[in-house]
């Protein structure tokens, strides 16, 4: 079997449960009140190097009670069709609190000639083991009659159930460990690795380094955490990372009665770089961005930003997502930096590293053009006159023009390229002047504003009165972000999904794969915080459609 072939009658309720859940969360109507659970505890079966690990601390009913209005019988019901097995009477009286999904190894059988074989993990809590060893006993005797060959063994202790291939193409094996957990695996060695990792702690996940760092750094309240080891997934799934900002993570998922929050700590390959500037309040200078922005990246010391946490953050997800590695957080703006190559402004040397103070950069649709609008706003230093004089040089050594005009009785001054064009008349052609702004600033209070068009800069001047500050949705995905935090990237998913599939193409393929989820999404916002060089932490906040 190849690395992407699959034991899909054995993962499927594993992955249909991880999937329906994701899914269900999107929907309104659920109780807010989990028992915390620092660690999975079926993750002592599960070897320090797996690839990826899932758990969930709530069995289906539990999640049906969490959630209202999602039925979860047409899965229950395809997923043992043909099986003689029935859920309610056969699965549903032992079913504990915690479903644990692993990929344990690239390889069963360590032996790349043969090809790649995975090992597949599924580890069920039961609250009676005695039921559970009755099922066990029930699902086998219904594969042999479908044609599999049934095997037991004793193995440390543990009654091993096993079969070869029967109808369906796949191998199944079973057993009860210490009336706790009912482990399932696509082989009886996985069972035999995931029973010695229990014997031999040094051999299982919870002994991992990396994983016991990055569980120390989550809070409680979580109804299901991943641990991925970013550098074997890759492997596994025949992949290169383009960057390699840290290769192991772990991400719970928690409740919010108006969304979805995401918790990470991640582990860095390299140690991480003096934290940037906290913020323990939102962003005044996004008072200037009209609540029609579709992204706005907002902070303090933007020279910091692309070495910033938050920045390691956006580089590896878009990064992996992309397939490419110039995904820097620079790149959400990437209208800005247009700027470099039409005026000849090096942003980083000539903008970004005399904004010491806090800024707020916002992507505006723009009905005209497949490129948004942008704006930039930075609060005023005593660089800043300096920095704004040596654009004024730039774009004079780049034939640009300079002009000053009032534009909502504020002096706002523009840099332009002036371009001929030839017109027919009825007579003659006509040779015409056509300018073309490129940028425009102006100040106001404590902040200089810069902006990609007319439009945009009327807008941010009239936006105190209808801002991205005051709106509704911003202010509870904000609220929602820790403080102290590095900053934040906010994300209209309705007005930048065309913005994000340009810089991600494979987006459009996730959105088809999770399209319940996406449909219910209005907004997502991406932060980092804390103060250690050696975890990175951020959180994502998805806030659904109300």
């Amino acid at each position: 079997m190849n690395r992407k072939g699959g034991l899909f009658r054995f993962v499927a309720l594993g992955m249909a449960i991880v999937l329906h859940f994701g899914v269900c969360l999107s929907f309104p109507n659920y109780a807010y009140a989990v028992k915390p659970l620092k660690s999975p505890g079926g993750a002592v079966f599960v070897a320090k190097q797996a690839p990826v690990m899932v758990s969930i601390f709530a069995n289906p009913e539990r999640i049906e009670e969490l959630v209202k209005h999602v039925d979860f019988s047409p899965w229950k019901t395809k997923l043992l069709k043909n099986t003689g097995i029935d859920y309610r009477q056969d699965i549903q009286p032992w079913l504990g609190e915690e479903m644990t999904f692993a990929v344990t190894t690239l390889d069963i059988d360590r032996d790349a000639s043969n090809g790649q074989t995975p090992g597949y993990l599924m580890a069920l809590a039961t609250q009676d083991g005695e039921k559970s060893r009755e099922f066990l006993q029930l699902l086998f005797s219904q594969r042999v009659l479908a044609g599999a060959d049934l095997t037991t063994e004793e193995y440390a202790g543990v009654k091993i159930i096993a079969d070869s291939a029967s109808k369906t193409g796949e191998k199944l094996a079973g057993a009860v460990v210490a009336n706790q957990f009912v482990l399932f695996a696509n082989d009886s060695k996985v069972l035999r690795e995931a029973i010695n990792n229990v014997q031999a702690p040094d051999l299982n996940l919870p002994s991992n380094r990396e994983y016991q760092t990055a569980v120390e750094q989550m809070g409680g309240d979580a109804v299901a955490v991943a641990y991925l080891n970013l550098e074997a997934i890759a492997t596994w799934q025949g992949l290169k990372l383009p960057v390699e900002n840290f290769h192991s993570q772990l991400v719970s998922l928690n409740l919010d009665p108006q969304g979805i929050i995401l918790e990470t700590a991640a582990i860095p390959n390299h140690e991480l770089p003096t934290p940037s500037p906290s913020l323990n309040k939102p962003v005044a200078a996004v008072a200037y961005l009209p609540d029609t922005t579709s992204m706005a990246v907002a902070g303090q010391d933007l020279s910091s930003l692309p070495n910033s946490n938050l920045a390691l953050y956006w580089q590896q997800l878009a990064g992996a997502l992309a397939g490419k590695e110039d995904v820097g957080i620079g790149q959400i703006v990437q209208p800005l930096a247009e700027l470099q190559t039409q005026a000849g402004i090096n942003l980083a040397t000539d903008l970004f590293s005399w904004v010491n103070g806090e800024y707020a950069i916002g992507l505006l649709p723009n009905p005209d053009s497949p490129n948004p609008d942008w704006i930039f706003v930075t609060e005023k230093s005593p660089q800043t006159n300096t920095g704004i004089a040596k654009f004024d040089e730039i774009a004079q050594q780049h034939n640009l023009a300079i002009s000053s005009f009032p534009l909502e009785s504020q002096p706002v001054t523009a840099w332009t390229q002036l371009t001929t064009q030839r017109t027919p008349t009825s007579n003659k052609s006509k040779l015409t002047i056509n300018t073309i702004p490129l940028a425009l600033h102006t100040s106001i209070d404590k902040y200089e504003i810069f902006a990609s068009s007319l439009e945009a800069m009327q807008a941010a001047l009239t936006s105190p009165q209808n801002s991205l500050l005051e709106n509704r949705t911003f202010k509870t995905s904000i609220a929602n972000i820790p403080k102290p935090n590095q900053g934040y990237v906010y994300i209209d998913w309705n007005s930048s999904q065309s913005i994000l599939s340009r810089q991600i193409p494979i987006l459009q393929f996730i959105k088809i794969l999770a399209q319940p989820l996406f449909q219910q999404l209005r907004s997502l916002t991406i932060s980092s915080y804390g103060s250690s060089n050696q975890v990175l932490k951020g959180r994502i906040y998805l806030y659904r459609k109300q």
